[in-house]
């Protein structure tokens, strides 16, 4: 990705779909049209359809009311700033993928036991899964330009690469 396309503002569509995906109900994958849907008007929001929140999430639409962004930022739990600010975004993007990270319970579990532990200490910590990371030749979550909220894929002639090394070893 160029520094440019890193720098282009995310599209509304984009910022929806982000929301869906990352705040989920507990213990469930994320919630449904329907859902949204009846969320907002549980909270005494304007009227939105399914079909208008689906097309608003693919971006066939793209020019709702300040009414329905206020509504869809309340259910999710943003301030409205996410979709008019692109800063806001971003800080709020991080936010939402730390929890999406915490939900998984082996790393929940690993954070919960380094609370209270020396600033040395979790220096160590870091530097040993930094090194686990390299071994496993995952990419540096904070290199510039990577996308959040999904992993990159690992190219398929990097892991043919790595078993044809590993078959000539003596």
């Amino acid at each position: 990705m160029t520094e440019d396309a890193a720098r282009e503002p995310l599209t509304l569509a984009h910022k929806i779909d982000h929301l869906f995906r990352a705040v989920h109900p507990r213990g469930r994958g994320e919630y449904t049209l329907e859902e949204v849907v009846e969320g907002v008007r549980q909270r005494g929001g304007p009227t939105i359809s399914v079909a208008y929140l689906w097309q608003l999430r693919r971006g066939l639409k793209d020019n709702p009311t300040k009414h329905h962004l206020q509504a869809l930022s309340d259910f999710f739990g943003v301030s409205p700033a996410y979709f008019f600010d692109d800063t806001a975004t971003a800080r709020i993007d991080a936010q939402l993928d730390l929890l999406t990270t915490l939900r998984d319970a082996s790393i929940r579990n690993i954070a919960l036991r380094a609370s209270g532990i020396s600033e040395q200490s979790l220096r160590m910590i870091t530097d040993i899964i930094e090194n686990v990371r390299r071994m496993e030749r995952l990419p540096d979550p904070d290199a510039p330009g990577r996308r959040r909220g999904r992993p990159p894929r690992r190219v398929a002639t990097d892991a043919a690469q790595e078993e044809k090394e590993t078959m000539h070893e003596p």
